[in-house]
């Protein structure tokens, strides 16, 4: 994909005009690292200066600054993708960003966003942009903050350019991992009809899209431009039943203490005086005296194949153990429409106004395992247990059973996710006393509607009619327990969340004096800026009264809002032909919790027409988001860890002192600014005709840094962190807190590099290839000031693992009418979280290496006429699997869903037709 330099038809450029190519883009802001001024030859033909990601100072794009990543609309029909989302994925530099794949869950955090996540330091140091602009965040409180890419017109776009340093004068210092920027077309005219259709080979998440543009006017000879494009494209659902791969990973055998010990039919908790009781009694399962808690008395029968007769997992040999691998989606069904429309108006020779309006809405549909309810009943309600005397023993509510329930016939937990976007944008753009000049006001949206449509029930009723024999937890209910099932389903949208940013931004730039090498220009700008959001849990959400959709700790409904101001200054200095600098800085200051001024300083040397040599250092400002101030509290879980102190008494038997601990996630009003600090070096080169290679050093380091704590961390350094761990009266865990807090520094550090080859003609056509991978040299955190840093390099670490090695590479051939294209995707292996734990027998989870993933598409077009264009194009040729893994973190188990593809081998086709 991104080209370190155009091509102008089959012209090759020179190194010059080839800084164009890796366009370097300067931070943005604090805009610095200049990259060099390619040098011209002296005959050169007067280039026009156009706008560059990251610079306030149109320039001839021979002359960018700093390593930008331009992916063209082109690149982007080759792949075969139509999301914003999938085109990430696609980006070496993007590392754990938030997928649909990956938000497979039941009562998940900010289901439906799909985000970006530059060198993986996190999706809230990420800037998301359109046209140069904002766009309100996603508007669901959670850990990420971000622009959800749903929200982009995906049929508009242009190019993207990935600016890849990090800390921006122009668009804001937070973006520290840097900024990418989708570019939609602006003047288009004519009318074109765009249709495509995938489908996969094993079936589910079949995709068809459609969109149609259109537009008037020629700004220069009408006075005018207005144009439209709009887009629908809706994705089916895929179930693990329908892939193949799921049951090759044996996720029962191998992580059978992964799953539920909520079955169907249910199992029973029974007290340890209950167990010895029944022991005493001579009571048998299976033929066999019993030894755990947990038993069932359908075993080994277990109503396969999702509930399984499994020794090995969560229900022990006396019990069931529910495999939720063989019953979730692995793949949400979704449908998505974008709308975008420009309007450009000439009012005079150096005067244009111009409006925007994008709107957009993504509605997913999350469907996950059948309802779990953990409820009491008397044991003489159960035939084989009736004459068992358990109401005879010495304890409270002697003769009530525990019993952990899979309820099949209330049928799987089923909600609607909806993100709404709307965007309008009015602005000014001209000349006046030789400042070329933008002025633009910004009203931004989004909304979250999440809705509970089935699966979900009223809980105390349910918990009253499993009490009272109307729900059978151990085989089907009566009529009268199924209509009281269908009587308390949830059918309510449970939050609503909105989000909203106006913004009037300015920015200005003229030229000052004439230099040795060119023109001293000056650029200034602001920006003030209104950030909204309000949380509204529904009435029932409050009540606490959803099986399965717990209430927020103290929850009710939230505004808050705050005011963000910014200036800038951009200084470019083209000292001689062979020299350039440039030096700008940004002041933003957000209300209630301070300013920060970030300066960057940039400079780049191109000795001779085959090199160009390029540094940057700056320093960077992120606030912390609305959500890491005032998100309302959340209840949850940590993975299966043991607790120390309970394992001190029990000699460390991990059956008995490890659990999945209850935890409390709190947000906290005081946090205060990150700051950072980052540079590069970096050189472009070009040793032949047709061969452009370059490299790119980068260095961020984070302090001060908003995160929590892992909760395995904690665990595993209680002599610091031991205040965290709340217990009872017993000395049990409680919960544990897990607060916002500023703690610690984050290192992130690596090598880009680019490889392109270009317009070699043969005789049977001409090829092309291009390279663009990342080698990561060091990705680690800091919990605290003094603590050792723990790395995530080719390791999985609490949430997730950074690769080492990721790379993109294609393959180009055309001729005539024809073109081809091959390409191939690849992540390295790493080491697995190795720390799932079995609870049954203490054991912990075999080590293992996940091996590296590697994709093939294909794609080929035909221009049948001038107006009429067809592609077809096979993704993932060789139909490969996600590679096992044993992470804990994810809901879904036996692969890691951030960056791998369930779908399998798909073939797609598209037809385009061009009326201009």
């Amino acid at each position: 994909m991104s080209k370190p330099h155009p091509q102008q038809g089959s012209k090759h450029l020179p190194l010059s005009t080839l800084a164009l190519s890796v366009r370097l883009a300067l931070g943005a802001g604090v805009a610095a690292g200049l990259l060099a001024q390619g040098v011209q030859a002296q005959n050169a033909p007067v280039l026009p200066r156009v706008e560059i990601t990251g610079s306030a100072i149109k320039q001839i794009e021979s002359e960018t600054p700093l390593p930008v990543q331009v992916i063209t609309r082109a690149e982007i029909d080759k792949t075969g993708v139509t999301t914003a989302a999938e085109l990430m994925t696609r980006i070496s530099a993007n590392v754990g960003g938030l997928t649909d794949g990956a938000s497979i869950n039941v009562g998940g955090d900010q289901r439906g966003f799909n985000s970006a996540n530059l060198r993986g330091i996190g999706t809230s140091s990420t800037l998301v942009l359109l046209n140069g602009r904002r766009m309100a965040n996603f508007a669901s409180p959670g850990d990420d903050t971000g622009v959800d890419l749903n929200n982009i017109p995906a049929a508009a776009i242009q190019r993207v350019e990935v600016l890849l340093d990090g800390a921006s004068s122009l668009y804001g210092t937070d973006a520290i991992g840097g900024v990418i920027n989708f570019i939609t077309r602006k003047d288009f005219r004519g009318v074109e009809l765009n249709a495509y259709g995938l489908k996969t080979d094993e079936g589910g998440a079949g995709k068809r899209t459609v969109s149609i543009s259109g537009g008037i006017g020629d700004v220069q000879d009408d006075g005018y431009n207005i144009f439209a494009v709009f887009d629908a494209q809706r994705t089916d659902r895929l179930s693990t039943s329908q892939r193949k791969f799921v049951s090759e990973l044996q996720v029962p055998q191998r992580l059978g203490h992964l799953l539920s010990s909520f079955t169907s039919p249910g199992n029973i908790r029974l007290t340890s005086a209950q167990r010895d009781h029944l022991q005493e009694i001579g009571f048998q399962l299976n033929g066999k005296p019993i030894t755990n808690r947990m038993i069932n008395l359908a075993i080994p029968k277990c109503s396969p194949p999702a509930n399984l007769y499994l020794p090995g997992g969560t229900g022990g040999q006396d019990a069931c153990t529910y495999d939720y691998m063989g019953d979730t989606e692995l793949y949400p069904k979704t449908e998505k429409q974008n709308l975008l429309s420009r309007g450009v108006f000439k009012i005079n020779s150096d005067t244009q106004a111009y409006a925007e309006v994008a709107l957009s809405r993504s509605r997913s549909y999350y469907v996950g395992s059948a309802a779990r309810v953990t409820a009491a009943i008397d044991y003489r309600k159960i035939p084989q247990l009736a004459n068992t005397g358990l109401d005879t023993l010495d304890e409270d509510d002697a003769g009530e059973l525990e019993v952990r329930v899979r309820l099949n016939e209330a049928g799987r937990r089923t909600s609607e996710l909806t993100s709404e976007g709307q965007r309008y944008v009015l602005g000014v753009s001209g000349m006046v006393g030789g400042w070329d000049y933008d002025v633009g006001f910004n009203h931004s949206v989004n909304t979250v509607k999440d809705k509970d449509t089935h699966g979900y029930l009223l809980y105390k009723e349910l918990k009253q009619g499993i009490a009272d024999g109307r729900i059978n937890p151990f085989g089907p209910s009566s009529p009268e327990g199924q209509a009281l099932i269908d009587s308390i389903q949830v059918n309510d949208v449970v939050r609503r969340a909105r989000g909203t940013m106006d913004s009037l931004d300015m920015k200005a730039s003229r030229a000052l004096t004439t230099l040795p090498g060119g023109e001293l220009s000056l650029a200034v700008g602001g920006e003030v800026r209104r950030e909204r959001t309000d949380f509204n849990p529904s009435a029932l959400l409050m009540s606490n009264n959803i099986n399965n959709d717990d209430a927020p700790e103290g929850g009710k409904a939230t505004s808050d809002r705050r005011r963000v101001a910014g200036v800038f200054g951009e200084l470019l200095a083209p000292f001689t032909k062979e020299i350039q600098a440039q030096i700008s800085a940004r002041y933003d200051r957000y209300q209630k919790v301070g300013g920060a001024l970030s300066p960057k300083v940039g400079l780049s040397y191109t000795p001779n027409k085959s090199l160009l040599v390029r540094a940057s250092m700056g320093r960077g400002f992120r606030a912390p988001s609305m959500s890491e101030l005032y998100r309302p509290t959340v209840y949850s879980s940590t993975a299966t860890l043991p607790d120390p102190v309970y394992c001190a008494t029990v000699d460390n038997d991990y059956s008995d002192c490890a659990d999945n601990w209850n935890t409390r996630r709190y947000s906290n009003a005081n946090l205060k600014p990150e700051r950072s600090k980052q540079f590069s070096l970096g050189a472009v080169m070009e040793p032949g005709q047709h061969l452009t290679v370059s490299a790119d050093y980068w260095n961020i380091k984070r302090t001060n840094l908003i995160s929590e704590i892992g909760d395995d961390i904690i665990l595993g350094n209680l002599a610091k962190y031991g205040s965290l761990v709340h217990r009872d009266e017993d000395g049990k865990i409680d919960y544990i807190n897990l607060r916002k807090e500023n703690r610690g520094a984050q290192k992130a550090s690596g090598i880009d590099l680019v490889v392109d080859v270009h317009n070699i003609h043969t005789g049977v056509g001409r090829f092309g290839a291009h390279l663009n991978g990342t080698y990561v040299l060091a990705s680690k955190i800091q919990t605290a000031p003094g603590d050792a840093f723990i790395s995530n390099l080719n390791r999985f670490v609490t949430e997730g693992v950074v690769q080492r090695w990721r790379h993109t590479v294609s393959f180009d051939w055309d001729q005539g009418p024809f073109s081809a294209t091959l390409s191939n995707s690849f992540s390295s292996g790493y080491e697995d979280q190795n720390s799932a734990i079995n609870t049954t027998d203490g054991s912990v989870v075999k080590a293992n290496r996940v091996k590296a993933y590697s994709l093939w598409d294909m794609s080929g077009s035909y221009a049948w006429s001038k107006q009429l264009k067809l592609r077809a194009g096979i993704q993932n040729m060789f139909d490969k699997s996600p590679p096992y893994s044993n992470q804990a973190f994810h809901f879904l188990s036996g692969y890691d869903p951030s960056y791998t593809d369930p779908r399998g081998r798909r073939f797609y086709a598209s037809a385009n037709y061009a009326f201009k």
